[in-house]
């Protein structure tokens, strides 16, 4: 039996706004610009590789699971 590998996301390139974005290990992550947007699925792709839920949870480029910030209001 064939082990599966985990699925792997593409690198994301370098922002290219001016300012840049900060990058996704930053602490301000989430001020970078949304470069895709599904409102009707619940989630957006930041320009630094983040998917941002509607619940304020994340996703970190890396797989890393960002846990949904209480009393935050989603942006």
């Amino acid at each position: 039996m064939a082990i599966a590998k985990p699925l792997r996301r593409p690198a994301v390139v370098a922002c290219r706004h001016d300012p840049p974005c900060p990058p996704a290990d930053a602490t301000d992550h989430g001020a970078a610009r949304a470069i895709a947007a599904h409102q009707e699925q619940g989630w957006s792709l930041l320009c630094n590789g983040v998917i941002t839920f509607d619940d304020t949870g994340e996703l970190l480029p890396d797989g890393t699971p960002i846990e949904p910030h209480p009393g935050r209001t989603p942006s």
